[in-house]
C-alpha cells in the first residue's frame, strides 16, 4: 500500500469515528473530512432534517454521491457515517481508494455515547438499545468485511485509539507517514 493511502474510517454511531478522525487527521498532518458534516454544509440543513423530508432513501442516495466524491481527495482522512456500508457502491469506493479501518464497539457503549444526542434520526424510538442491536446485526459484518484493519474503541481514549490505528498501519506495511507514526507507543487490542 501507498505511503499517502486515505484512511476512511467506519463503524457505527458512537464509534468516535468523527472525534479519532481528527485527531488522526492532524497527528498525520493531512485534511479531515466527515461525511455526514459535508452533505449537511452542503444542503445547508442537517441530517434529521434531511432524513424527515427526503426519507433514509434521500439521504443515503446524497450520501452516496458524497463519498463518490470525498474518496477521490487523496491522502485524507474520512469519517464515513454508520449506514454507509449499506450501499455496495459505496463500499466499493471505499474498498478500492484507500485503507478502511473498522472502529468496533459494544452496543452498550454506542448507547452511552449517544444518550444525550438529538441528531440521530435512526434513534429517535422508543427502545433506543433495540434500534442499536438491530443495525449492528445488520451492519457489523458489512463492517468486518470491509475493513483492512478492525480496532476496538470500547472504553479506550481518542489517543489511544490512534496510536493503535498508528501502529497497526506500520505494522502492516502501510504506515502513513514517518511523523505520524512516531510516538505511537502503547499497548495492544
Amino acid at each position: 500500500m501507498e505511503g499517502q493511502q486515505s484512511i476512511f474510517l467506519i463503524g457505527p454511531m458512537g464509534s468516535g469515528k468523527t472525534t479519532v478522525g481528527r485527531a488522526l487527521a492532524r497527528r498525520l498532518q493531512r485534511e479531515f473530512y466527515d461525511s455526514d458534516r459535508e452533505i449537511e454544509g452542503r444542503c445547508g440543513v442537517d441530517i434529521a432534517f434531511i432524513f424527515d423530508k427526503e426519507g433514509e432513501a434521500g439521504f443515503r442516495r446524497r450520501e452516496s454521491r458524497m463519498i463518490e466524491e470525498l474518496t477521490r481527495h487523496p491522502a485524507i482522512v474520512l469519517a464515513t457515517g454508520g449506514g454507509v456500508v449499506l450501499s455496495e457502491a459505496n463500499r466499493e469506493c471505499l474498498k478500492s481508494r484507500g485503507t478502511v479501518v473498522y472502529l468496533r464497539c459494544s452496543v452498550a457503549q454506542q448507547l452511552e455515547r449517544t444518550a444525550r444526542s438529538s441528531h440521530r434520526p435512526l434513534l429517535q424510538t422508543a427502545d433506543p438499545r433495540a434500534r442499536l442491536t438491530e443495525l449492528m446485526a445488520l451492519r457489523g459484518p458489512l463492517y468486518e468485511g470491509l475493513a483492512d484493519l478492525i480496532i476496538d474503541t470500547e472504553g479506550a481514549r481518542v489517543q489511544q485509539v490512534v496510536s493503535r490505528i498508528l501502529q497497526r498501519l506500520a505494522a502492516g506495511g502501510a504506515e502513513p507517514s514517518a511523523a505520524g507514526a512516531r510516538g505511537a507507543g502503547g499497548g495492544h487490542e
